[in-house]
């Protein structure tokens, strides 16, 4: 989805004027014709939407100042552009220690306004992901650090939040790379235990031979190589939360210690001759089926109930294709800070192109995908050329794309790509018609493409949406809410 900037201005030509500009530009415009207006907007639940405000400073109810002082008070932290006709040097020291980002002289020329724009979308999505790493490092994460826009996504961390509000073991279900640890750190930071450690461990990594030691400890002399004592995971971990990451994975003489640890509390180090007593919090996580793996005896039934107290299950990147905008434009903030290149944002072809991939490596692919995109770009934007991989139908030894099967009956609904875009592996006009199974998709799934590739391409202009797939715009709005789409359009969610 596109980011969208709110326009404050009481003069309807100049907001207009800059609404089309901002459309042209490849983002949502939304509109309100006065101060109290957008202070109502911006301190509403539709705020949250809001990624940057083009404010003008002088209006005759609730001035700019007045704007920046509810927004300061509301919390909302989002980049302001400040606009007014007097260009006076008193003024742009007031509006900039007033939380302002940039400010611009009427009338603001289109380069000027672009510029802007993009430093101030960049910026903010820099200091987020910035503040996001170091909670992360701290064990300080919370659910509101989680990037995402999908309603799915939303139902499974409103489910971790009352996980994290108890102390009930939680088992976090998921494909390899949907984020399981990120989850898990959420948990552990919303919790009492945040000041508390937080310890991950990948069980999948542990040498068979060394999993008791590295998990529960041993003394001097234990074993062969034992030269010291150890203390072991769940002493490192105590009072806080030991995350256990592909629990599956553990050998079943790990599983019966682990087990007697949960039960009782305690656990006995390698060649300790008594038992330590610990309060750990256990986070888990899997992508396999434990549910088949007791079946078939790998895994132990008495553990999994132990473990499977509080299941979480997190759906794949290809089932919330909407949060894929949103992580690209993250990972291209820190990518490019980290590696020092002046990359700004990502073309509306790139994430049409990106939208229609089905990630099977999930949400760890698309941020490696991400990584090789800002080391290759030339330009401050991402175009298709810097995607490679993806145009290959392979990235990074993940499987290949979805067989693509030519729909000439789409030639009618979806409006023909960019010429760079029929350059690709994947002829135009086409879509998916199998998924990662290389099942028939269904009818839903496959108008829910058509219709988020629409409001892509048109920059979210829904009448011409609705013109171009020949529908009216009413039945459009009910698609849109039928198949979990954003139902708002930016005419309708403006205010004024």
């Amino acid at each position: 989805m596109p980011q969208v900037v709110l326009i404050v201005d009481d003069d309807p030509v100049q907001r207009r004027l800059i609404e089309n500009m901002v459309q042209r530009f490849g983002y949502e415009a939304w509109t309100a014709d006065g101060g109290d207006a957008a202070a109502t907007l911006l301190c509403g639940p539709q705020g949250t939407r809001v990624d940057c405000v083009i404010l003008d400073l002088v209006m005759p109810d609730l001035d700019g100042m007045g704007v920046l002082e509810r927004m300061r008070e509301a919390g909302r932290n989002i980049p302001v552009i400040v606009q007014t006709a007097h260009g006076g040097i008193d003024n742009v020291v007031s509006v900039m220690r007033a939380g302002a980002t940039d400010f611009v002289v009427k009338p603001a020329s289109v380069e000027r306004l672009q510029v802007s724009l993009r430093n101030a979308l960049a910026t903010k999505a820099l200091a987020g992901e910035l503040q996001r790493l170091k909670r992360s490092r701290d064990g300080t994460l919370t659910f509101a650090d989680m990037v995402t826009r999908s309603a799915a996504m939303k139902t499974v961390l409103r489910s971790a939040e009352k996980a994290a509000a108890s102390a009930i073991p939680a088992l976090i279900e998921g494909e390899s790379g949907v984020g399981k640890e990120m989850i898990a750190r959420a948990i552990h930071g919303s919790g009492e235990r945040r000041a508390k450690p937080f310890v991950a461990v990948n069980c999948g990594a542990l040498p068979e031979n060394l999993v008791e030691s590295i998990l529960f400890g041993h003394e001097k002399g234990a074993f062969t190589g034992a030269t010291e004592k150890h203390a072991g995971k769940f002493v490192e971990a105590d009072g806080g939360t030991l995350f256990l990451d592909e629990v599956g994975e553990l050998p079943l003489a790990a599983q019966v210690k682990l087990l007697r640890a949960l039960q009782q509390s305690e656990i006995e180090p390698v060649g300790a001759r008594k038992s330590i007593r610990v309060d750990v919090r256990i986070v888990s996580a899997t992508n396999r089926d434990l549910i088949a793996d007791v079946k078939s005896g790998r895994f132990r039934e008495d553990l999994f109930y132990r473990l499977h107290v509080f299941p979480i299950t997190v759906p794949p990147l290809r089932a919330r294709p909407e949060d894929i905008t949103e992580l690209a434009r993250h990972f291209i903030a820190r990518f490019a800070a980290e590696e020092g290149k002046r990359v700004a944002g990502i073309s509306g072809e790139a994430l049409a192109w990106l939208s229609a991939h089905q990630w099977p490596g999930n949400v760890r692919q698309l941020e490696n995908a991400i990584f090789r995109a800002v080391v290759l770009a030339e330009t401050e934007m991402l175009g298709i050329n810097e995607f490679p991989q993806l145009a290959r139908g392979v990235s990074d030894g993940s499987p290949a794309l979805p067989a693509m099967l030519t729909m000439p009956m789409l030639s009618d609904v979806m409006p023909m790509a960019p010429r760079s875009l029929h350059e690709l592996t994947t002829p135009a006009g086409s879509l998916p018609l199998t998924g990662a199974q290389g099942h028939v998709r269904s009818l839903d799934e496959v108008e829910r493409d058509v219709i988020r590739f629409a409001i892509s391409h048109y920059r979210g202009q829904m009448s011409e949406v609705a013109r171009r797939l020949q529908i009216g715009r009413s039945t459009l709005y009910r698609k849109l809410e039928s198949l979990g789409l954003e139902a708002e359009n930016p005419e309708d969610a403006a205010v004024g």
